[in-house]
């Protein structure tokens, strides 16, 4: 690491001064600037020199990213976003050895939160009730057993990371089954530890609730075969997941019509045969908190289902996300002092 830590903050928001105080408890004679900038914005700011871009050595950031010439001491960079695809395909990113960590670990509360609770307005007709609500309209349930609860139903987590490993932990506290889907093998306890970002209490720091481990792509229709009642899909959008649930997956998951919950990216799914799928009667439905066309077109046909859920990509939003990047922001410039291995760092050959 450089001889002084020189940060640039460019934030969606205001950097509250307790983090500033923080920061400088945390890395004594750091030298920080800051900028608030708009979240969708695509160029730097203006008021940024290239004499501060060239003694800048770690940079925090939701996507804003100089070009790798303007930056030359730039030794790391902590994304804002647990992803990072947005980024890929830039100098920076492609071109260089700086080194990138996300957010990874930010959103597992309240993505877990989104998951069940769209699971179970589904399985307790929540959107029915809530159209005769409009209307002022009582009508009686069927039978007792219109509803099917939680307990003894099983989950398949496909992509077991810091949020699938949150939605394991409430899985069980409902009383349901939950296997597991990695992109590569976790065949001892140690590979089953967690290696990321986690609040204190949350996620499977051990790798202890699943019943069952799958991996690779030579796994996954077994995966998907194996008696899911729920598919939460986490995985990252790769070249290797692009497309991953598709029509020869759909016929996997109508063993138990399983409802698919995807919080990932809406490309991991075909659209078209997602649709196929609900129309044939595969699944029992869907919750989609990512689409593919991203933002959905207002005539688009997924609009038109009753049977599935879909929300504009808010299923990460939380007052305390903020917070919780700062935390990784914060241990990641610890590490840096003291010569140790990053948080969350990305294997930018895997992109993830």
């Amino acid at each position: 690491m450089a001889s002084r830590e020189f940060l640039l903050i460019l934030m969606p928001c205001a950097f509250p001064d307790r983090w500033l105080d923080s920061l400088r408890s945390t890395v004594p004679h750091i030298r920080i600037e800051k900028r608030e900038v708009d979240r969708n914005a695509t160029e730097l700011p203006t008021d940024i020199s290239p004499e501060i871009w060239r003694d800048v050595t770690a940079l925090f950031t939701w996507r804003l990213l100089p070009p790798k010439e303007l930056a030359p001491s730039l030794q790391y960079v902590q994304l804002l976003s647990a992803g990072c695809n947005h980024v890929m395909g830039t100098s920076l990113f492609d071109e260089t050895d700086v080194a990138f960590c996300t957010a990874n670990g930010v959103h597992p509360p309240q993505i877990t939160e989104w998951v069940f609770m769209t699971f179970l307005a589904f399985q307790h007709h929540l959107p029915a009730y809530l159209e005769n609500q409009k209307v002022g309209k009582w009508v009686d349930p069927i039978s007792d057993e219109d509803t099917e609860d939680a307990v003894g139903l099983r989950v398949g987590i496909m992509g077991y990371g810091s949020i699938g490993r949150q939605c394991a932990r409430v899985a069980k506290a409902f009383g349901m089954d939950v296997h597991a889907f990695t992109l590569h093998p976790r065949t001892t306890p140690e590979s089953r530890k967690a290696d990321s970002f986690s609040e204190s209490g949350l996620g499977d720091e051990d790798g202890q609730f699943p019943s069952k481990w799958f991996w690779g792509q030579d796994q996954l229709n077994e995966f998907l075969g194996s008696g899911l009642d729920l598919l939460v899909i986490t995985v990252p959008l790769t070249r290797e997941t692009r497309g991953m649930i598709a029509r020869e997956q759909f016929t996997y998951l109508s063993k138990k019509k399983a409802y698919v919950s995807n919080i990932a990216r809406g490309a991991v799914i075909n659209t078209d045969d997602l649709m196929d799928a609900l129309d044939a009667g595969q699944i029992r439905g869907a919750a989609l908190d990512v689409t593919d066309p991203e933002p959905l077109p207002a005539d688009h046909k997924l609009w038109g289902y009753k049977n599935v859920i879909i929300t504009p990509h808010c299923s990460g939003n939380s007052t305390h996300y903020n917070d919780r990047a700062m935390k990784i922001l914060q241990c990641n410039l610890e590490r840096r002092a003291r010569g140790d291995k990053l948080l969350n760092q990305v294997d930018q050959g895997l992109g993830y």
